[in-house]
């Protein structure tokens, strides 16, 4: 019988420990909080995500994970309007991974589905909808009507490629200066043409008002004329006269020798 050294007995029971723990490390996988695990064993790709968390898998096998949350595409794009117009937008879109639709994209289109299905599409529809309104809409209150309808486009479109669009913002749209300009310059002209309106019909309303009150005053007028006579002025001065010659002070009465035959009061 051959002899074997001491020190190489214990060597095929360590060879059998180390090659177990490299193949029980292999075989656990995390998956991310986020994320959702492919399993790809020589080229076939399970149809089941894995979710987060901890696996066993063959260790034969490479877990791919991919990132099912929210993520944004940037994009400054030099787009065309609708009179051949070049203006600048720089846009957003909010995506995220549809998590059962993961092998799939996977499969048909790789990890880098950003570069290669979201940021295409994403111009060309911005594109293809700026085309359809003028220049000056894109500056003022249709802003928000060509977001969404860019978003209506777009969504039916990711979906199909395992996609979900969440939103898309408009964050800034450049105008040729010149164009801009005169946008400024039509904007501020309607301003002041509705600061005239206001300004107009505050004083029609005055003058409404000083016309009611004239007629006021003229009513007033026309009453008192028509109830004064000859008689209730005699009577008024009478009523007067007496209460002046109950006073204290000292005066001289002199009965009918005034005017319209009403006394006179002389002073002392």
């Amino acid at each position: 019988m051959a002899y074997i050294p001491r020190s190489m007995r214990g060597a095929p029971l360590g060879i059998v420990v180390i090659v177990s723990v490299i193949v029980l490390v292999r075989s656990l996988v995390v998956v991310p909080a986020g994320h959702v695990g492919l399993r790809d064993l020589f080229g076939t790709v399970s149809e089941k995500p894995m979710p987060a968390g901890l696996h066993m898998v063959n260790p034969l096998a490479t877990v791919h994970k991919l990132s099912v949350r929210t993520q944004e595409a940037k994009e400054v794009l030099d787009v065309p309007s609708q009179e051949g117009l070049v203006v600048k937008i720089d846009v957003s879109l909010l995506f995220s991974l549809d998590a059962s639709q993961a092998p799939a994209v996977y499969k048909t289109i790789g990890p880098r589905y950003v570069d290669i299905v979201v940021t295409p599409l994403l111009r060309s529809t911005v594109r293809g909808t700026t085309s359809g309104y003028e220049a000056k809409a894109l500056y003022t209150s249709a802003r928000d009507s060509i977001a969404t309808q860019i978003k209506t486009i777009l969504t039916p479109r990711l979906l199909e490629r395992g996609i979900r669009s969440e939103n898309l913002l408009l964050r800034s749209i450049t105008l040729p200066s010149v164009l801009a300009a005169a946008i400024e310059r039509k904007l501020e002209a309607e301003q002041h043409a509705e600061q005239m309106k206001f300004v107009l019909e505050k004083e029609r309303q005055e003058a409404d008002r000083k016309r009611i009150e004239a007629q006021g005053i003229a009513d007033y007028q026309t009453i008192v004329n028509k109830g004064l006579n000859d008689l209730i002025l005699r009577w008024k001065g009478i009523e007067a006269t007496k209460e002046l010659a109950s006073s204290p002070n000292a005066k001289i009465v002199v009965v009918g020798a005034g005017k319209d035959g009403l006394p006179l009061i002389l002073g002392q």
